[in-house]
């Protein structure tokens, strides 16, 4: 997989492709509805995956680690269950490049056991990205400098910096830019590439790229309130080809000059 681009988070086979068609690098499968991570259903994943086929890699969100689950363990199992489940449903399309667990509620348990096994029980191909939350304080995850040593030391395929809240501010709300530039500092050294997603605006994503993320993950910019009309920043609202890319734009004019 190549590690580099805008990631848009899609909820269904129309919003995929409208996301390929604005220029998106990379598709991300989740319900909003459900949360920052929440699952879709594996017969939505599949539908998605197949319309995505080999356009671009795509990811996997898979919820919290303790979503409806008694311990880590139980998540664990319950996470490799959900992507065992999605994988049977797949026919010809390709497997997630890579799947997402939040840490919501796991400080004070095993969670560092619980990744290292579902990393460890991944289908070949298919890698695990490290989720970090910036209001990681607000629900009791674990911070991100406990998160990358973890993520490196299990082999993740990589680190997402994101927010638990949705309805509180976006990730630039939630830190400061040289605070988050940290972050990537952080996670690069270990060797990890680094994705910034979060509420994040226009304006943001040009911010995000500006300290060295290597993915930006959106889905309220890339989204117009309706199929037809109204305003963007919407993260219930429906992916539109336009507004992706805009922000596809967005991202690449923000890169660092060849050669600068």
């Amino acid at each position: 997989m190549i590690w580099r681009g805008l990631l848009v988070s899609v909820r269904d086979g129309d919003e995929a492709a409208e996301a390929l068609a604005g220029g998106c690098a990379i598709i991300d499968v989740k319900e909003p509805l459900a949360g920052p991570l929440g699952a879709a259903a594996p017969a939505t994943v599949a539908a998605i995956a197949a319309i995505v086929s080999n356009s671009s890699p795509w990811t996997l969100a898979c919820g919290e680690l303790l979503d409806a689950a008694a311990d880590a363990e139980a998540g664990r199992r319950r996470a490799l269950a959900f992507v065992a489940d999605v994988c049977q449903k797949l026919a010809a399309a390709p497997a997630p490049a890579a799947v997402k667990v939040g840490l919501s509620g796991a400080v004070g348990t095993p969670w560092r056991e619980a990744l290292g096994g579902i990393a460890a029980g991944l289908p070949a191909g298919t890698g695990l990205v490290a989720v970090a939350y910036a209001d990681w304080q607000r629900c009791r995850a674990p911070n991100l400098e406990d998160l990358v040593v973890a993520a490196a030391a299990i082999g993740c395929r990589g680190v997402l910096v994101d927010t638990f809240d949705k309805v509180g501010p976006g990730l630039f709300g939630q830190a400061d830019r040289d605070t988050i530039g940290r972050w990537v500092t952080l996670a690069h050294a270990a060797g990890l590439p680094i994705a910034l997603a979060g509420k994040l605006g226009l304006d943001d994503v040009a911010s995000a790229v500006a300290v060295g993320a290597d993915v930006v993950g959106v889905r309220s910019v890339a989204c117009r309130a309706g199929r037809s009309a109204g305003g963007d920043g919407d993260r219930l609202g429906t992916v539109h080809r336009d507004r992706v890319r805009r922000a596809v734009d967005r991202f690449a004019a923000a890169l660092p000059a060849a050669g600068g």
